[in-house]
């Protein structure tokens, strides 16, 4: 069987896992990166999804290659296309001027940059990227990993990836599985984590739904109807049990208090618009004629699928899930095409027109992978609870971990799920992401790379975005290099007091944030750089308040 050897072999070419080859690969170690589609970037880019991040993302709160990406995307714009003289000289250039992000484009410009951040590497050969390779089985040595098999889906063979040290960073942890390790998926009960918000009993198949995502533009005047979906029926009749009325309706609940909401597409009085929401490009920023209208990406909660879940059932069940769910977004089209309520009294947008040429080109015209918002996780030798991070379950602050490898930001914001839960979306902390978090309790040389690390049903939900799986994912990355430079073990570095501070200094110099700034009135934070200023508080929380807020930074309607 063919094969390769390096140092890192990163699984899963997501946000967790470019970081964790990027940083791998700078302190000069050997890296294969892997991945199942034929774009890397994951979420960013073939899951479609804009970044969602903190209020304060601008000026701390992310590691320094995050910061690199996202100026990145800033200064792409400014070089390859016709902005206004506004937009070219504004430093926090939103391309899209969507609601949920400060940085919201087109996922092919996240897909340049982050092979622009790559090609050093790529040329030198430090780095070896494997498309279209999906991990197929993992041959283990004693409590080692001694190689994956990876199944060629192009040229339809099998290779075995040897590597001293192993990295998943597949979007469902397929590897935990495949290597025998201790994981748990969907929820676990409140008797086991001691959560407020877990459930009674713990119910594997019970996990946060997913959404096949897709990219519109507005042609008015024109048809860009398609046909008829098969099960379309099916969708526009479909009433969800705790949903204020069907699923494809201008009605969704507010993911916090659970009452009805109304959105509509276009901004009108009264309505949220799910059209500016996660708009990718905004016309007003560009010359005159040169955008050709705004884009959209349509992450709403009307194509979000829940049911069926995707870890734990078998391939054929999974591809199931994931055809029904491309046939939900499919359907919600049709139906804003043809059927969906207008404000002057009419019905249908029938120059609503699909865009696959920003998700890739693909056939169907959709996103090129599934977002996925909950994966299996690794039996940790610390899971983080709701009771470390949740701002009711903790009022005086989160928990501080003196073994932080970063940070985030996110409110825990949990999607319908396969169980039946309607959300679950409670305040959060700025949080830090512990060491412990990236340990498995016995495999020596695997640790996860992103949204698969210790964590729970409930606290996956903060852990789960952009810049949080950025940072768990270099962390790795960083791990892996300094314990195999160091000549010791993964779970070492943690228990011996002056190898985790050097291996924090380390962090520190790679531009990897430890801790938040000091807060206004001290407290819940730790110390930050001299200088900074302290956070703003987020819109709608009184400016009295001396500690982090638990809410986000934008609107209560729209959610990710």
């Amino acid at each position: 069987m063919p094969g390769y050897m390096v140092d890192v072999a990163v699984i899963g070419g997501g946000v967790g896992g470019c970081a964790a080859a990027l940083a791998a690969a700078d302190l000069g170690f050997d890296v294969a990166l892997t991945e199942e589609t034929d774009w890397i970037g994951g979420q960013l880019t073939s899951q479609a999804v804009p970044p969602d991040e903190h209020p304060w993302i601008e000026m701390f709160g992310a590691t320094r290659r995050y910061r690199a990406f996202r100026d990145g995307v800033r200064a792409y714009y400014r070089a390859h296309t016709p902005l206004t003289a506004a937009a070219r000289g504004n430093p926090r250039l939103n391309p899209g001027n969507g609601g949920v992000s400060r940085l919201c484009h087109d996922p092919r410009v996240a897909l340049a940059v982050l092979q622009e951040m790559l090609a050093p590497h790529l040329l030198s050969g430090r780095i070896r990227v494997l498309l279209r390779h999906r991990p197929a089985g993992v041959l283990l040595r004693g409590d080692s990993v001694a190689a994956v098999r990876l199944r060629d889906l192009d040229a339809d063979r099998e290779v075995e990836l040897h590597a001293r040290h192993f990295l998943d960073a597949t979007e469902l942890g397929d590897l935990l599985p495949m290597a025998g390790a201790e994981y748990v998926q969907g929820a676990e009960s409140a008797a086991e984590t001691g959560e407020p918000h877990a459930p009674a009993a713990a119910d594997p198949g019970n996990q946060q739904g997913f959404t096949v995502c897709f990219a519109l533009d507005h042609r008015e005047g024109e048809d860009h109807t398609i046909d008829r979906p098969a099960d379309y029926a099916f969708w526009r009749d479909y009433r969800p049990a705790f949903w204020p009325g069907p699923l494809l309706g201008w009605q969704s609940p507010d993911p916090r208090s659970l009452r009805p909401v109304d959105r509509g597409l276009f901004p009108a009085p009264g309505r949220y618009s799910l059209w500016q929401y996660r708009r990718l490009l905004d016309e007003a920023n560009f010359a005159p004629g040169a955008a050709g209208g705004a884009v959209t990406l349509v992450n709403w909660p009307q194509n979000d699928y829940w049911l069926g879940p995707l870890c734990g059932v078998s391939p054929e069940e999974a591809a199931r899930h994931i055809a029904r769910a491309k046939a939900l977004s499919l359907s919600l089209l049709y139906w804003l095409q043809t059927e969906a309520p207008r404000p002057d009294g009419g019905v249908g947008h029938p120059g609503l027109r699909l865009r696959p040429d920003v998700v890739g080109g693909t056939a169907d015209g959709l996103a090129k992978a599934p977002y996925i918002r909950e994966s299996r996780r690794i039996r940790a030798e610390f899971t983080v609870c709701e009771q470390h991070v949740g701002s009711a379950a903790r009022p005086d602050g989160p928990e501080r971990f003196p073994d932080s490898v970063g940070v985030g930001c996110y409110r825990i914001d949990l999607h319908p799920s396969t169980g039946g839960d309607n959300y679950i979306d409670i305040g959060a902390w700025p949080f830090q992401i512990p060491l412990g978090a990236l340990l498995p309790i016995r495999l020596e040389n695997l640790t996860p790379a992103c949204k698969n690390i210790g964590v729970t049903h409930i606290t996956q939900g903060c852990y789960r975005l952009h810049p949080v799986e950025w940072n768990i994912g270099e962390a790795a990355g960083l791990l892996a290099a300094f314990s195999l430079g160091r000549g010791v073990r993964q779970r070492q570095v943690r228990a011996e007091e002056a190898l985790l501070r050097e291996f924090q200094g380390l962090l520190r110099a790679q531009g990897v944030e430890l801790e938040w700034p000091a807060l206004r009135g001290g407290g819940g934070g730790g110390g930050g750089p001299p200088g900074r200023p302290p956070p703003p508080p987020p819109r709608g929380v009184p400016r009295g308040r001396s500690r982090w807020s638990a809410r986000r930074g934008r609107s209560a309607r729209g959610r990710r």
